[in-house]
This record gives structure tokens, C-alpha cells and sequence, in this order.
């Protein structure tokens, strides 16, 4: 059986890095929304901060929201634990703790990004510049996660690895969905225009879904439509029904290697079968918001079971 403190460095190696991304693709999303506006894009940046769950930690630092204060606070702000800077010096000192556990072309990958990006970070960034910058930190992240798909052996150490992926990824899939729902328009008047569209548009490109969303439902931009997709699409990797999906597979992969089962197989196998019978009419009925915060919890409570089930200590 693996060592608790070894899986907890892997899960945790795993969750930063993609944290790391999400924030990247989070700021990408603003970036593109504020295009749209040709007054203040204040309320643009604070719901992606609202987004990233930065919000209040932000507004203790900076009075405004702007693009040089939000993308400087997300990409390169230590004091920020989220930021990309902070996730990627967390995800190397997690990997340093495991490497022995690590393939050394995973190794390199981690530790080539980290040298990498705190190049790219060292100074504030220009505007002009940010897309070349996030786009730098998306391909940083798409490295690591292909050296480590390609090499690692499918045992235990992949499984905690994976898990810790997928519960990130959920979490900020249902967050992106809850926060950007309400906030995202600016009045009622907009619903159905080319704003409205261009703002959808931006949600689905912070998933990385914009292409593959057209490919489904012929790019037409509906609010229920794009729930679905984040939500309960079973292909959409980053939906909250795939990622599910396999964090219950990981967690089975666990109990037959390890002959025991937790209440974090009962938690994850719950929300999974919840996910996979329910229905976006069902969700919207009983309301979004509703829906989006219980799975926030549900999730929070299945990554604090696998951590006190497998003795992250």
C-alpha cells in the first residue's frame, strides 16, 4: 500500500497543476470578455475573480478592477495560494517530495514549466502581451499532462494522481457555471444579443468547450444548453459528469487493489449516479444555483474523505 504522505503529495501535485491551467483559461475568458465592452470592464474582472474564488482576498489588496491588477493577482501574486505562480511552485514541491514515484520524463516536464513560467512571470505583464503569456502557460501544463499520461504506469500512484485532477477540474467546472450564470449580463436586455452570445462564448473557451460545444448543437448559445453540456455531457472532459466518471473508476481501481472500501467511494458514487440519471430540466427546476452549490460541497466533502481515508499525513 502506498504511503499516505506519498499519495498526498501526488493528489495535490496533480490538483495545482491543473489548478495552474484553469487559472490561465480563467483569465483568458476575462481577457475576452472585456473585448466586448467599450466603457468600464471592471465587472468583467470581478467575476473572474468571483470565479477563481479570489474575490475578497483581491479587494484586501486593490480598490480596482482591472485587467493589470486581476491578471497580475491570478498569474504571478505569491500571497495569492491560487495563483499560477503559487500553483506551479506548489505542484514542484509536491513532485520534489514524490519523485521517486515519478517517471523522469513527468519529473523534467514539471520542473522545465516551473523554470518556465517563473521567467515568464518574473515581471508584471502587459497587456498586449497576456495572450502570448497564457497561452505560454496552457502549452506548459498540456506538456506535463502528456509526459505523465504517456509514461506512468496505471497503479495506485496514477489513481491518486487522477483524482486529484478530477476533483480540481469539477470544482472549478461547477464554480466557472454558478458564478458566471448570474453574474455574466449586465441587464436582461442583452439576453439573445451578439453581446449576449460573445459572453456565452467566452464561458465555453474558459473550459476549454468553445469548438466542441459547436460540434454538439451547431453553435447556438443557450443557457440550457450549455448547462447540459458542462454539466451532465458524458464525452466533454471537463464536464462534471466525466470527471465523476472517473473519480469513482480511480476510487474502484483503489478498493480492489487495497481490498477495502471508505465513505469517499460511497460520496464520489453518489454524486456520480446522481449526475448520471439526472436531467438538465430536473436541475433547472430545482435551480441552478441550488443544484451547483450542493455539488460544490459534495465535492469539497469527497476530497476531504479520500485525504482522511488514505492518511494524508
Amino acid at each position: 500500500m502506498l504511503l499516505g504522505r506519498t499519495a498526498n503529495g501526488l493528489y495535490w501535485m496533480n490538483r495545482y497543476i491543473e489548478r495552474a491551467e484553469n487559472m490561465a483559461r480563467l483569465v483568458d475568458a476575462g481577457l475576452r470578455m472585456a473585448l466586448t465592452r467599450t466603457q468600464s470592464t471592471s465587472e468583467e474582472w470581478h467575476s473572474v475573480l468571483l470565479s477563481a474564488g479570489s474575490e475578497q482576498a483581491f479587494a484586501q489588496k486593490y480598490k480596482d478592477y482591472t485587467v493589470g491588477h486581476a491578471s497580475d493577482f491570478l498569474l504571478r501574486d505569491t500571497s495569492n495560494p491560487s495563483s499560477v505562480m503559487s500553483s506551479i511552485e506548489t505542484a514542484r514541491h509536491n513532485a520534489r517530495m514524490v519523485r521517486t514515484a515519478l517517471t523522469r520524463e513527468t519529473w523534467e516536464s514539471i520542473n522545465d514549466a516551473w523554470m518556465s513560467l517563473k521567467r515568464i512571470l518574473a515581471k508584471p505583464i502587459d497587456e498586449r502581451d497576456l495572450p502570448t503569456v497564457l497561452d505560454a502557460i496552457k502549452r506548459e501544463t498540456a506538456i506535463i499532462r502528456g509526459s505523465f499520461y504517456g509514461t506512468m504506469l496505471r497503479n495506485e500512484i496514477f489513481d491518486f494522481s487522477q483524482l486529484g485532477t478530477y476533483v480540481e477540474r469539477a470544482d472549478n467546472t461547477a464554480r466557472i457555471l454558478d458564478v458566471k450564470y448570474y453574474v455574466l449580463l449586465p441587464s436582461i436586455s442583452w439576453v439573445g444579443s451578439t453581446l449576449d452570445n460573445y459572453q456565452w462564448e467566452s464561458i465555453l473557451r474558459s473550459v476549454s468547450a468553445h469548438r466542441s460545444y459547436r460540434w454538439v448543437y451547431d453553435a447556438d448559445y443557450k443557457p440550457t444548453n450549455i448547462a447540459d453540456y458542462l454539466i451532465l455531457n458524458v464525452r466533454m472532459p471537463r464536464s462534471l459528469t466525466f470527471c465523476y466518471r472517473f473519480i469513482a473508476e480511480h476510487l474502484k481501481f483503489l478498493s480492489d487493489d487495497y481490498g477495502e472500501r471508505h465513505a469517499c467511494h460511497q460520496t464520489a458514487e453518489r454524486t456520480h449516479a446522481m449526475l448520471r440519471t439526472g436531467s438538465i430540466k430536473d436541475i433547472f427546476d430545482t435551480g441552478l444555483h441550488e443544484f451547483l452549490v450542493d455539488f460544490i460541497r459534495d465535492n469539497t466533502r469527497v476530497g476531504d474523505e479520500i485525504a482522511q481515508n488514505y492518511r494524508f499525513y
